[in-house]
């Protein structure tokens, strides 16, 4: 079967500095795969190379058995980064921005279809944001916006799914809601590749997790992980504090 996602002696480079040096990393579908590490790991640098939006100066990336442009393309994989830029006077409403993940599949025209509303719509209540959905983006919490990004990401009916750092900064409620989402989307076959400083949250929220540090560590369950000798690999002596 193929992989949701190969990653074969990644390395990138931003001028003199090595971001990624050989990275080896594949996620089934059907799991969740944590994502951890100190800042300036090459957290971030990993989830934008899979979408193609930096370029590898060695090694291969492929999703779905494509490469990230051609699965980019076909909306095989969803990326929701740490941050999302939103200028709380530009007058886009939380369904506008849900919409967006229907667009590759909207045709010449651009114009959304029955189908494109309803997926809309399903995505909207399952990020508990129905009642939410004509109010102008910049007027949610950080909590609210996370989730409407994450439902952008349903709505485009991805089987891969690429989140950095989504719990920073939210909400109770919020975060309990992608967990359970990401685990409901894990449960039917998508592939979740999800970074997190949260190591306690980390057994609940993946089936296995990666231990980066512009390579791949240690992959294997959060428990081999999280064990001290392993987290030292990457953090240091000690046990690492948790960034909330």
């Amino acid at each position: 079967m193929t992989a949701a996602l190969e990653v074969r002696d990644l390395r990138v480079r931003y001028g003199d500095v090595r971001a990624l040096d050989g990275v080896d990393l594949t996620v089934a579908h059907g799991r969740v795969c944590g994502l951890v590490g100190v800042n300036g790991s090459g957290k971030s640098t990993l989830f934008k190379a899979v979408m193609g939006v930096v370029r590898a100066e060695t090694g291969t990336v492929l999703v779905d058995g494509t490469d990230p442009d051609t699965a980019r393309r076909r909306g095989t994989v969803s990326y929701v980064p740490q941050s999302e830029d939103v200028d709380p006077t530009f007058p886009l409403s939380v369904r506008d921005v849900v919409m967006t993940g229907r667009y590759g599949r909207l045709g010449p025209t651009r114009r959304p279809r029955r189908e494109d509303h309803a997926a809309v719509d399903d995505a909207l209540g399952r990020v508990g944001l129905d009642d939410l959905a004509d109010r102008q983006i910049g007027r949610l919490s950080g909590g609210q916006r996370k989730r409407a990004f994450v439902a952008r990401g349903l709505a485009q009916g991805a089987t891969v799914l690429l989140l950095d750092e989504p719990f920073a900064g939210v909400d109770k409620a919020s975060e309990a809601t992608i967990v359970r989402l990401l685990r409901e989307l894990a449960a039917g076959g998508a592939a979740v590749l999800v970074s997190t400083h949260d190591l306690h949250a980390l057994p609940a929220l993946a089936d296995e997790a990666a231990l980066l540090h512009r390579r791949v560590l240690v992959h294997g369950t959060p428990a081999e992980v999280l064990r001290p000798e392993n987290l030292a690999l990457a953090f240091g002596v000690g046990t690492p504090a948790v960034d909330r």
